[in-house]
Formats: C-alpha cells, sequence, structure tokens
C-alpha cells in the first residue's frame, strides 16, 4: 500500500534539496533568475520524481513522458532536477552559464540530456508541447506532453493561439501548467499588462481547469492525476506560488526576479533551506 503522507514528506525533501542547488548554482554563475526558480519548484519537483514517466539512461526513450519549460530563463531549475533525477553528475551543476558548459542561461536540447525543447523566447513552449502532443496521437503513443509557463509569459498571444490549438486538437496529452506568482520582470502582472479572469480565460478556450496552491504538494499530486485522468480535451493547471519560495528576503521581491545573490546573501538562503 502506497504511503502518502511518506511520499509528500520524501517530495518536500526533495523540494529543499533542489532549492538549495539552485541558490548554489546563482552564486557560483553571477548571474540567473532566483524568483521564478522557486516559485516552480515544487511543481517540477513532484512531475519528476513522482509523476514523469522518463530513463535517465536512455533520454530519447519513445514511450516518455515530455516536459516542456517555456520559461526557459529558470532552466537552473531544470538542470538542478534533471542532475538529481540521474541525467549528469550534480558537480557539473556549478558549471552553469560558464564559457564551454552544457549548461547555458536558457536550455538547449542540442547539448543537455533531458532537454526537450529549446526556449527562451517567452510564448514559445506551449506551441511546441502542442506540435509534440499532436505527434503523439498520431503516432499512437501514450505519453503526456507538460509545459510550464509563467504568468506573465502568458501576456504573449502565441499561447493563446496553441491554447485554441489543443482544444481544436482534443489533445488530452498536454498539460499546460501556469506559475502564477503575480510577478515579472518589470513589476506585477496586473499593472503590467493583467491575465485575468485568468480561469474563465482557459475555459474559454475549451480547457478543463484545476486551480491549486502551487506550494501544496497534496494538491500538486492530485491536480497531475486529474490532468492525467481528463479526457478528449486538455488540462491546465493554475499554480498559485510565491516569487523566491523557500528564502524569506526573496519571496515576493520582484527584484530577485532575475538577480544573483553575493556570497552573504547565498548563505543566508542556504541556511534557510536546511
Amino acid at each position: 500500500m502506497v504511503n502518502r503522507a511518506k511520499i509528500i514528506k520524501d517530495l518536500q525533501k526533495k523540494a529543499r534539496i533542489i532549492r538549495r542547488d539552485i541558490i548554489q548554482m546563482l552564486y557560483e554563475a553571477g548571474s540567473g533568475h532566483c524568483g521564478g526558480c522557486l516559485s516552480s519548484t515544487d511543481i517540477v519537483t513532484a512531475l519528476y520524481f513522482h509523476h514523469l514517466c522518463y530513463k535517465p539512461d536512455n533520454p530519447d526513450w519513445p514511450e516518455r513522458d515530455r516536459f516542456i519549460l517555456s520559461k526557459g530563463h529558470c532552466v537552473p531549475l531544470l538542470y538542478a532536477v534533471l542532475a538529481e533525477g540521474g541525467y549528469f553528475p550534480k558537480g557539473e551543476l556549478k558549471t552553469l552559464r560558464k564559457i564551454g558548459s552544457h549548461l547555458q542561461g536558457h536550455p538547449d536540447m542540442r547539448k543537455t540530456k533531458g532537454v526537450e525543447a529549446s526556449t527562451g523566447s517567452l510564448g514559445q513552449g506551449l506551441s511546441i508541447a502542442c506540435g509534440i502532443a499532436l505527434g503523439g496521437k498520431m503516432d499512437k503513443k501514450s505519453y503526456t506532453v507538460y509545459a510550464l509557463l509563467g504568468d506573465g509569459e502568458i501576456q504573449e498571444g502565441q499561447v493563446w493561439e496553441a491554447a485554441m490549438f489543443a482544444n481544436h486538437y482534443h489533445l488530452d496529452n498536454i498539460v499546460a501548467i501556469i506559475d502564477r506568482n503575480r510577478l515579472q520582470v518589470d513589476g506585477p502582472t496586473n499593472k503590467i499588462m493583467t491575465i485575468e479572469p485568468l480561469v474563465d480565460k482557459w475555459k474559454a478556450f475549451g480547457w478543463k481547469v484545476i486551480t491549486i496552491d502551487g506550494h501544496d504538494m497534496s494538491q500538486i499530486l492530485d491536480a497531475l492525476e486529474k490532468a492525467k485522468e481528463t479526457k478528449d480535451r486538455p488540462t491546465v493547471v493554475i499554480a498559485n506560488t510565491i516569487k523566491g519560495k523557500g528564502v524569506s528576503f526573496m519571496e515576493n521581491q520582484v527584484n530577485w526576479h532575475g538577480k544573483a545573490p553575493n556570497k552573504e546573501e547565498a548563505e543566508k538562503a542556504l541556511s534557510e533551506l536546511t
């Protein structure tokens, strides 16, 4: 019998490890994006260490589930998860953004095992996910495609073209996840370009909508299961999160969107993540 409480506890522990790796990576690199990495850590941890079907020793396995990091600037999170999952040695994380490293500031599918799409130009990831999902349907594959988007990112029109596409082709093998931390590089999303009413918009595009606390492991696991069970239409999970989650002086602070910690800040952050 599966012990759900233990699963949740293990995932929470894993998420703390991932957050520590993110802080250490960004400190070593001297640049990168803290806020959005930390806000979506719990979601991506739950995906990779409980939900996704994949083989690190065979990254091109045709039956694998796919994860598309549409908000590509948050790739330190993906690198930390891939290393923890066995795609490459964890020691390589310290080479983030270094010349010659395969761990660049945005994901490159040609260089890094486990990266499914080269992203960084915001708004493109859901379209990529739709193409992969439609291909899976045509090839009669059972895999699911997950795309993680930032809430500022969905101000891009291409996102809504992809949303129409997914519903039109009944892509029930695609799950979009919105990291709803309410802050983007220039300020609060509702002041830069409001995206509300967010739930109603996705419903109007024909998607099943699930709203959760993006830091509650139980809610995350339930949402992923419900999405997997949904038939004949795509699913979007709107995950309400906190920018910079886990580090007190980074939480809900827009200036930590794209700034790396200095030595003192890194040490303080790491002490909070023990």
